[in-house]
Protein backbone atom coordinates (compact mmCIF):
# COMPACT_ATOMS: atom_id res chain seq x y z
CA UNK A 1 0.00 0.00 0.00
CA UNK A 2 1.22 3.58 -0.61
CA UNK A 3 2.72 5.04 2.56
CA UNK A 4 1.96 8.64 1.58
CA UNK A 5 -0.45 10.63 -0.56
CA UNK A 6 2.32 11.40 -3.05
CA UNK A 7 2.86 7.66 -3.49
CA UNK A 8 -0.87 7.14 -4.07
CA UNK A 9 -0.93 9.85 -6.74
CA UNK A 10 2.07 8.20 -8.39
CA UNK A 11 0.25 4.86 -8.26
CA UNK A 12 -2.66 6.43 -10.16
CA UNK A 13 -0.37 7.80 -12.89
CA UNK A 14 -0.78 5.01 -15.43
CA UNK A 15 1.65 4.35 -18.27
CA UNK A 16 -0.08 4.37 -21.70
CA UNK A 17 1.02 1.40 -23.80
CA UNK A 18 -1.35 1.66 -26.77
CA UNK A 19 -4.77 3.11 -27.49
CA UNK A 20 -6.97 1.92 -24.61
CA UNK A 21 -4.12 -0.04 -23.00
CA UNK A 22 -2.40 1.07 -19.77
CA UNK A 23 0.05 -0.29 -17.21
CA UNK A 24 -0.28 0.39 -13.49
CA UNK A 25 2.61 0.14 -11.07
CA UNK A 26 2.78 -1.26 -7.55
CA UNK A 27 3.68 0.46 -4.26
CA UNK A 28 7.10 -0.26 -2.83
CA UNK A 29 7.60 -1.88 0.54
CA UNK A 30 4.08 -3.20 1.03
CA UNK A 31 3.70 -6.27 3.24
CA UNK A 32 0.41 -7.35 1.65
CA UNK A 33 0.41 -10.79 0.04
CA UNK A 34 -2.04 -9.72 -2.64
CA UNK A 35 -2.92 -6.41 -4.25
CA UNK A 36 -5.43 -4.30 -2.31
CA UNK A 37 -8.72 -4.42 -4.21
CA UNK A 38 -9.18 -0.67 -3.92
CA UNK A 39 -5.90 -0.15 -5.77
CA UNK A 40 -7.01 -2.28 -8.73
CA UNK A 41 -10.39 -0.52 -8.84
CA UNK A 42 -8.78 2.93 -8.62
CA UNK A 43 -6.31 2.20 -11.40
CA UNK A 44 -9.07 0.68 -13.54
CA UNK A 45 -11.34 3.71 -13.18
CA UNK A 46 -8.37 5.96 -13.96
CA UNK A 47 -7.77 4.02 -17.19
CA UNK A 48 -11.43 4.35 -18.13
CA UNK A 49 -11.52 8.09 -17.42
CA UNK A 50 -8.49 8.62 -19.66
CA UNK A 51 -10.50 7.36 -22.65
CA UNK A 52 -13.65 9.50 -22.32
CA UNK A 53 -14.30 13.15 -23.25
CA UNK A 54 -13.75 15.71 -20.49
CA UNK A 55 -17.43 16.69 -20.47
CA UNK A 56 -18.45 13.15 -19.42
CA UNK A 57 -18.53 12.50 -15.67
CA UNK A 58 -18.63 9.03 -14.15
CA UNK A 59 -22.01 8.19 -12.62
CA UNK A 60 -21.58 4.49 -11.84
CA UNK A 61 -19.16 1.59 -11.83
CA UNK A 62 -19.70 -2.11 -11.30
CA UNK A 63 -16.68 -4.31 -10.63
CA UNK A 64 -15.85 -7.96 -9.99
CA UNK A 65 -12.72 -9.22 -8.25
CA UNK A 66 -11.80 -12.47 -10.01
CA UNK A 67 -8.33 -13.39 -8.71
CA UNK A 68 -6.00 -12.03 -6.08
CA UNK A 69 -3.48 -9.67 -7.66
CA UNK A 70 0.28 -10.25 -7.51
CA UNK A 71 1.91 -7.20 -5.84
CA UNK A 72 5.33 -8.00 -7.33
CA UNK A 73 4.49 -7.14 -10.96
CA UNK A 74 2.58 -4.37 -12.77
CA UNK A 75 -1.06 -4.71 -13.81
CA UNK A 76 -2.20 -4.16 -17.40
CA UNK A 77 -5.57 -2.45 -17.94
CA UNK A 78 -7.38 -3.02 -21.25
CA UNK A 79 -10.21 -0.51 -21.83
CA UNK A 80 -12.94 -1.53 -24.27
CA UNK A 81 -14.94 1.24 -25.92
CA UNK A 82 -18.44 -0.20 -25.50
CA UNK A 83 -20.49 2.85 -26.48
CA UNK A 84 -20.23 6.58 -27.11
CA UNK A 85 -23.78 7.91 -27.09
CA UNK A 86 -25.28 11.37 -27.15
CA UNK A 87 -25.60 11.49 -23.36
CA UNK A 88 -23.82 8.41 -22.00
CA UNK A 89 -20.45 6.77 -22.55
CA UNK A 90 -19.68 3.20 -21.47
CA UNK A 91 -16.35 1.49 -20.95
CA UNK A 92 -15.41 -2.05 -19.91
CA UNK A 93 -12.04 -2.53 -18.24
CA UNK A 94 -10.15 -5.81 -17.83
CA UNK A 95 -7.15 -5.96 -15.46
CA UNK A 96 -4.60 -8.65 -16.31
CA UNK A 97 -1.56 -10.31 -14.75
CA UNK A 98 0.29 -13.48 -15.75
CA UNK A 99 -1.97 -13.76 -18.83
CA UNK A 100 -5.16 -13.96 -16.74
CA UNK A 101 -7.99 -11.56 -15.99
CA UNK A 102 -7.92 -10.69 -12.30
CA UNK A 103 -10.60 -7.98 -12.34
CA UNK A 104 -13.43 -6.61 -14.49
CA UNK A 105 -15.16 -3.26 -14.30
CA UNK A 106 -17.92 -1.61 -16.32
CA UNK A 107 -18.06 2.17 -15.93
CA UNK A 108 -20.69 4.57 -17.26
CA UNK A 109 -20.24 8.29 -17.84
CA UNK A 110 -22.80 11.03 -18.49
CA UNK A 111 -22.70 14.59 -19.74
CA UNK A 112 -23.91 17.11 -17.18
CA UNK A 113 -27.70 17.57 -17.22
CA UNK A 114 -30.28 19.39 -15.09
CA UNK A 115 -33.07 17.35 -13.52
CA UNK A 116 -34.99 16.37 -10.40
CA UNK A 117 -32.96 16.58 -7.22
CA UNK A 118 -33.41 15.04 -3.74
CA UNK A 119 -31.25 13.18 -1.24
CA UNK A 120 -31.15 11.50 2.17
CA UNK A 121 -30.39 13.64 5.19
CA UNK A 122 -26.97 13.05 6.72
CA UNK A 123 -27.18 11.40 10.15
CA UNK A 124 -26.15 13.42 13.18
CA UNK A 125 -22.60 12.37 14.03
CA UNK A 126 -19.57 13.85 15.78
CA UNK A 127 -17.43 16.07 13.58
CA UNK A 128 -14.08 14.81 12.26
CA UNK A 129 -12.33 16.87 14.94
CA UNK A 130 -14.44 15.17 17.62
CA UNK A 131 -13.82 11.68 16.23
CA UNK A 132 -10.95 9.36 17.13
CA UNK A 133 -8.04 8.90 14.69
CA UNK A 134 -8.27 5.31 13.55
CA UNK A 135 -4.60 4.82 14.30
CA UNK A 136 -5.38 5.45 17.99
CA UNK A 137 -8.04 2.73 17.85
CA UNK A 138 -5.51 0.34 16.32
CA UNK A 139 -3.00 1.28 19.00
CA UNK A 140 -5.50 0.28 21.70
CA UNK A 141 -6.81 -2.99 20.25
CA UNK A 142 -3.85 -4.26 18.16
CA UNK A 143 -0.71 -2.36 19.22
CA UNK A 144 1.53 -4.83 17.40
CA UNK A 145 0.06 -3.62 14.09
CA UNK A 146 0.64 0.11 14.53
CA UNK A 147 3.83 0.33 12.46
CA UNK A 148 2.47 -1.77 9.60
CA UNK A 149 -0.71 0.31 9.71
CA UNK A 150 1.30 3.52 9.30
CA UNK A 151 3.16 1.98 6.39
CA UNK A 152 0.04 0.77 4.57
CA UNK A 153 -2.61 3.44 5.25
CA UNK A 154 -0.91 6.80 5.76
CA UNK A 155 -2.16 8.19 2.44
CA UNK A 156 -5.55 8.85 4.10
CA UNK A 157 -6.63 10.48 7.35
CA UNK A 158 -9.26 8.20 8.91
CA UNK A 159 -11.36 9.10 11.96
CA UNK A 160 -13.49 6.48 13.71
CA UNK A 161 -16.96 7.50 14.91
CA UNK A 162 -18.30 4.16 16.18
CA UNK A 163 -20.64 1.27 15.48
CA UNK A 164 -23.83 -0.21 16.91
CA UNK A 165 -22.32 -3.16 18.78
CA UNK A 166 -23.20 -1.74 22.24
CA UNK A 167 -26.29 -3.55 23.57
CA UNK A 168 -28.09 -0.29 24.31
CA UNK A 169 -27.71 1.13 20.79
CA UNK A 170 -31.28 1.79 19.56
CA UNK A 171 -30.44 1.06 15.91
CA UNK A 172 -29.86 -2.62 16.70
CA UNK A 173 -33.62 -3.22 16.79
CA UNK A 174 -33.94 -2.59 13.04
CA UNK A 175 -30.43 -2.54 11.51
CA UNK A 176 -28.06 -5.49 12.09
CA UNK A 177 -24.88 -3.47 11.60
CA UNK A 178 -23.92 0.22 11.46
CA UNK A 179 -20.39 1.59 11.34
CA UNK A 180 -19.34 5.16 10.65
CA UNK A 181 -16.07 6.90 9.99
CA UNK A 182 -14.69 10.05 8.38
CA UNK A 183 -11.95 9.94 5.78
CA UNK A 184 -10.04 12.26 3.49
CA UNK A 185 -6.76 12.18 1.61
CA UNK A 186 -3.94 13.14 3.98
CA UNK A 187 -2.92 16.24 2.05
CA UNK A 188 -4.00 18.16 -1.04
CA UNK A 189 -4.71 16.25 -4.23
CA UNK A 190 -4.06 17.70 -7.70
CA UNK A 191 -7.00 19.65 -9.12
CA UNK A 192 -8.05 16.78 -11.36
CA UNK A 193 -11.46 15.12 -11.43
CA UNK A 194 -9.76 11.92 -12.56
CA UNK A 195 -7.49 11.85 -9.49
CA UNK A 196 -10.23 12.74 -6.99
CA UNK A 197 -12.55 10.06 -8.37
CA UNK A 198 -9.82 7.42 -8.36
CA UNK A 199 -8.65 8.31 -4.84
CA UNK A 200 -12.22 7.97 -3.59
CA UNK A 201 -12.63 4.60 -5.34
CA UNK A 202 -9.37 3.49 -3.72
CA UNK A 203 -10.45 4.19 -0.14
CA UNK A 204 -14.05 3.01 -0.67
CA UNK A 205 -12.82 -0.60 -0.43
CA UNK A 206 -11.09 0.01 2.91
CA UNK A 207 -13.62 -0.98 5.59
CA UNK A 208 -16.86 -1.96 3.89
CA UNK A 209 -16.69 -5.75 4.03
CA UNK A 210 -15.81 -5.76 7.73
CA UNK A 211 -19.21 -4.23 8.55
CA UNK A 212 -20.87 -7.53 7.60
CA UNK A 213 -19.01 -9.19 10.50
CA UNK A 214 -20.12 -6.73 13.20
CA UNK A 215 -23.26 -8.68 14.23
CA UNK A 216 -21.11 -11.80 14.64
CA UNK A 217 -18.41 -10.33 16.86
CA UNK A 218 -15.59 -10.97 14.40
CA UNK A 219 -12.95 -8.71 12.85
CA UNK A 220 -11.97 -8.91 9.21
CA UNK A 221 -8.44 -9.83 10.34
CA UNK A 222 -9.60 -12.74 12.51
CA UNK A 223 -8.04 -16.16 11.78
CA UNK A 224 -11.57 -17.53 12.08
CA UNK A 225 -12.64 -15.69 8.91
CA UNK A 226 -11.56 -16.07 5.29
CA UNK A 227 -12.47 -12.70 3.69
CA UNK A 228 -12.34 -11.55 0.07
CA UNK A 229 -14.07 -8.84 -1.92
CA UNK A 230 -16.27 -10.34 -4.63
CA UNK A 231 -17.87 -7.32 -6.27
CA UNK A 232 -17.98 -3.57 -5.75
CA UNK A 233 -20.44 -0.96 -7.00
CA UNK A 234 -20.43 2.82 -6.71
CA UNK A 235 -23.07 5.31 -7.82
CA UNK A 236 -21.71 8.86 -8.03
CA UNK A 237 -24.45 11.37 -7.30
CA UNK A 238 -22.58 14.65 -7.06
CA UNK A 239 -18.97 15.90 -7.40
CA UNK A 240 -16.48 14.44 -4.92
CA UNK A 241 -13.47 16.12 -3.36
CA UNK A 242 -11.42 13.26 -1.93
CA UNK A 243 -9.14 15.57 0.04
CA UNK A 244 -12.05 17.02 2.02
CA UNK A 245 -13.85 15.19 4.83
CA UNK A 246 -16.30 12.49 3.73
CA UNK A 247 -18.60 10.55 6.06
CA UNK A 248 -18.71 6.80 5.36
CA UNK A 249 -22.10 5.72 6.77
CA UNK A 250 -21.91 1.92 6.44
CA UNK A 251 -24.51 -0.79 7.08
CA UNK A 252 -24.87 -4.50 6.40
CA UNK A 253 -28.42 -5.62 5.59
CA UNK A 254 -27.62 -9.31 5.17
CA UNK A 255 -25.10 -12.14 5.51
CA UNK A 256 -25.73 -15.67 4.26
CA UNK A 257 -24.10 -18.46 2.28
CA UNK A 258 -20.60 -17.43 3.49
CA UNK A 259 -21.15 -14.01 1.87
CA UNK A 260 -21.83 -10.63 3.43
CA UNK A 261 -23.46 -7.59 1.83
CA UNK A 262 -22.49 -4.09 2.92
CA UNK A 263 -23.75 -0.73 1.71
CA UNK A 264 -22.72 2.84 2.48
CA UNK A 265 -23.91 6.37 1.97
CA UNK A 266 -21.13 8.91 1.51
CA UNK A 267 -21.72 12.49 2.62
CA UNK A 268 -19.59 15.60 2.32
CA UNK A 269 -19.09 17.46 5.58
CA UNK A 270 -21.80 19.98 4.60
CA UNK A 271 -24.36 17.15 4.37
CA UNK A 272 -24.34 16.68 0.59
CA UNK A 273 -24.87 13.04 -0.43
CA UNK A 274 -22.08 12.47 -2.96
CA UNK A 275 -22.12 8.69 -3.52
CA UNK A 276 -23.60 5.34 -2.60
CA UNK A 277 -21.40 2.23 -2.36
CA UNK A 278 -22.28 -1.47 -2.18
CA UNK A 279 -20.08 -4.52 -1.85
CA UNK A 280 -20.60 -8.24 -1.45
CA UNK A 281 -17.72 -10.27 -0.15
CA UNK A 282 -16.71 -13.68 1.06
CA UNK A 283 -16.79 -14.01 4.86
CA UNK A 284 -16.26 -17.76 5.10
CA UNK A 285 -16.11 -19.21 8.59
CA UNK A 286 -12.79 -20.96 9.25
CA UNK A 287 -12.16 -23.50 12.01
CA UNK A 288 -8.56 -23.00 13.21
CA UNK A 289 -6.52 -26.18 13.30
CA UNK A 290 -5.18 -27.35 16.64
Amino acid sequence: MPASLDELVTLLDLEPLEVGLFRGGQPEGSSLKRVFGGQVAAQAVTAAQLTVPEDRHIHSLHAYFLLGGDPSIPIVYDVENVRDGGSFTTRRIAARQHGENIFYMTASFQRTEDGFDHQDVMPQVPSPEESVPLLDVIRQVRPQEVESWKREWSSFDLRYIGDNRPADDPTRATVPAVQRLWFRADGTLPASRIIHTAAFVYISDFSLLGVALLPHGELISSPRVQPASLDHTIWFHRPISADEWLLYDQTSPSASGARGLSTARVFAEDGTLVATVAQEGLIRRVTPRD
